[in-house]
């Protein structure tokens, strides 16, 4: 009989203790994939709703028919970067993540479908961090400093104004969300998920820097609450 609990893997990081554990979950009796920092949960995979939708609504809003260039920031579960090579549209897909032993769960496929991932050709798993990549403006391809995309999703923070790390603030200014457009191909999409409601705030500074924006509130069942929970995706385009 499977244990009840189990830590699959730990790991010291800049950044603090990070481990991935599988549980039962009582309440449904299935279990249950999570990443901690420290005493912090970073992600469940008891809520993956939002993480996909993510992907989908990112890719929904480019042209059908194209042949699309993808990073998604943070490897995480795995959900976003998943459903990303759903899309048939999707020709290369990059995930920047910035913990090697995140990367490593992957690639020894710790986690379920995680070969799936790790397989498709058209993933590119980049250990690097993804907000100083963008502040430096080489981007998410060393072999070609500064190249383009065509969607940009990023699921790292828990929102624009509840960060992981202090040095990741400055991605949500005009400033910093200028320097993302730079390696986004015309027309090109942002897509973001955050744990909160819409911001006003936020969304005011991507109308500054994008043509159009769109925060989607993503509701979704919640079998510890008997309820329903919701996270926001915004989906900006480029000019």
């Amino acid at each position: 009989m499977p244990s009840r609990f189990a830590e699959l893997g730990w790991a010291d990081t800049r950044i603090g203790e990070i481990s991935l554990r599988r549980r039962l979950e009582p309440t449904t009796k299935t279990d249950v994939y999570e990443v901690k920092l420290g005493d912090e949960y970073l992600m469940s995979s008891l809520f993956t709703v939002a993480e996909e939708e993510l992907s989908r609504l990112g890719l929904a809003a480019l042209p059908d028919g194209a042949r699309l260039d993808v990073v998604v920031g943070g490897l995480g579960l795995g959900y976003t970067a998943r459903t990303a090579l759903d899309d048939d549209r999707v020709a290369s897909l990059t995930v920047v993540e910035a913990l090697a032993p995140v990367i490593d769960w992957h690639r020894r496929e710790l986690l379920p479908e995680a070969g799936a991932l790790v397989t498709d050709p058209r993933t590119t798993l980049l250990e690097g961090d993804f907000f100083a990549l963008v502040r430096d403006g080489s981007g998410f391809d060393p072999a070609v400093p500064g190249r383009r995309f065509d969607a940009i999703l990023l699921d790292v923070d828990h929102s624009p104004v509840n960060v992981l790390d202090p040095t990741h603030a400055d991605l949500y200014t005009a400033g910093g969300l200028r320097r993302l457009t730079a390696l986004l191909r015309p027309g090109g999409v942002f897509g973001l998920w955050s744990d909160d409601a819409p911001e006003e705030g936020f969304l005011a500074v991507l109308r500054e820097v994008f043509t159009s924006v769109e925060a989607h509130v993503v509701t979704f069942d919640n079998p510890l609450t008997r309820g329903t929970s919701a996270n926001t995706v915004y989906v900006a385009t480029a000019s």
